[in-house]
């Protein structure tokens, strides 16, 4: 498996829709996000896109010259960007980061947003010119010289003179529920990734898009973003789940499903039918909770149960032939930690943390009694006389 953890570029907190427990996404704290994500063996991290976050190739440059091994999955997005400045652009990053770019296309999936970015197509055409987009972009990318002339790009003797790390070019992820944003996939795309629905209507996805695929002569894999609150116990999880939306009130449901009704994206309409806005019946497939999505756009659902449960549940996925996995936590510090704590020693990751020397001079986990490691408790056994 590879397990991805969530740079949020737009802001943290321990709570949701709420200035209690919020706190500043300043480049010193998503450098520590980050450099945890990289140093607990995370195989990556998302950077999410639209105009409420940072920009993320710009985070992404800044962040990468302070980590080692950890991938950037980063947003290019068709329509606001060419597809060969594109290219230059994914060369550059992955020249520089030594091949640690990994490729998030996003069509868009909110037509307001898109407006006021100058996308004034309708939701099958900005598909369609994700195709073009893709169609150009891979083969300069391929270093093919390309002539191509379509119903929304064109370009003539487009070429790509410095080449990338990876080749033909890093890995492209992309998300749609729709019959077109599922063409694209099964045509162009080497990771299909959907929000965490229930298995069985993730499962119906992963055939559409593996049937479009053969269609093409291609393969294609398959990922799940979706949220995760994992707790020694049961209780204790389900708990902080209910803490998470403490102070969502109705009030403010209403008038964030308000805003996701305006959407097009079959994929927000599809999380926001998983709820329907109300808060009775929040678990809607086992350990599976919609709870994050009465107030938070795109990925709404979150894992919530002590690690074998969880680990289970995500090994379920698995079986429908998931192996990468975007989860996130409120705060993303302390859960990236939490995460790899209670769940990484249950499941098959990659990679293995790839330092070949301790980076730091204490051991891990705190002293006892000022001395003795915590992986030694031997030393603590004093006689009756040194023991006063």
């Amino acid at each position: 498996m590879k397990l991805f953890w969530f740079i949020p570029t737009f802001g943290d907190s321990r709570y949701l829709a709420s200035p209690k427990g919020a706190r500043r996404t300043t480049f010193a704290y998503l450098c520590q996000i980050a450099q945890a994500v990289d140093e607990l063996g995370y195989y990556g991290a998302l950077l999410p896109t639209g105009r409420s976050c940072d920009d993320a190739w710009v985070v992404a440059s800044s962040l990468f010259p302070f980590t080692r091994q950890m991938r950037f999955l980063v947003a290019v997005r068709p329509g606001l960007m060419s597809p060969t400045l594109t290219a230059r652009m994914v060369a550059s990053f992955d020249q520089m980061s030594g091949g640690r770019l990994l490729i998030n296309v996003v069509t868009g999936g909110d037509p307001v947003e898109l407006a006021g970015d100058g996308v004034l197509l309708d939701h099958d055409e900005r598909y369609r010119l994700t195709d073009e987009f893709l169609t150009i972009f891979r083969r300069i990318s391929a270093q093919e010289s390309v002539d191509f002339k379509g119903e929304h790009l064109e370009v003539r003797d487009a070429k790509l003179l410095f080449a990338g790390v990876q080749k033909p070019y890093p890995e492209l992820y992309f998300g749609g529920s729709s019959s077109a944003a599922h063409e694209v996939a099964g045509k162009h795309i080497d990771v299909y990734l959907s929000w965490g629905e229930p298995p069985e209507q993730v499962a119906e996805k992963i055939a559409e898009v593996r049937k479009i695929a053969a269609r093409y002569g291609r393969a294609v894999r398959f990922g799940v973003r979706l949220h995760i609150i994992v707790r020694e116990t049961e209780k204790e999880a389900w708990t902080a789940a209910e803490d998470l939306i403490r102070y969502v009130t109705d009030d403010v449901i209403s008038g964030a499903q308000k805003i996701f009704a305006r959407f097009d994206s079959s994929g927000q309409q599809r999380m926001s039918q998983l709820h329907a806005g109300k808060r009775e019946k929040l678990e809607i497939s086992p350990n599976l909770w919609a709870g994050v999505g009465l107030v938070r756009g795109g990925a709404g659902t979150a894992l919530v149960g002590d690690p074998d449960t969880v680990a289970e549940r995500i090994r379920e996925y698995g079986d429908l032939g998931v192996d990468s996995f975007i989860f996130s936590g409120y705060p993303h510090l302390e859960e990236a930690y939490r995460v790899a704590e209670l769940l990484f020693p249950l499941l098959r990751t990659t990679p293995e943390l790839t330092q070949t020397s301790p980076q730091y001079l204490s051991p891990f986990g705190e002293a006892a009694a000022s001395g003795a490691s915590p992986h030694d408790r031997s030393r603590l056994r004093a006689s009756p006389q040194e023991a006063r």
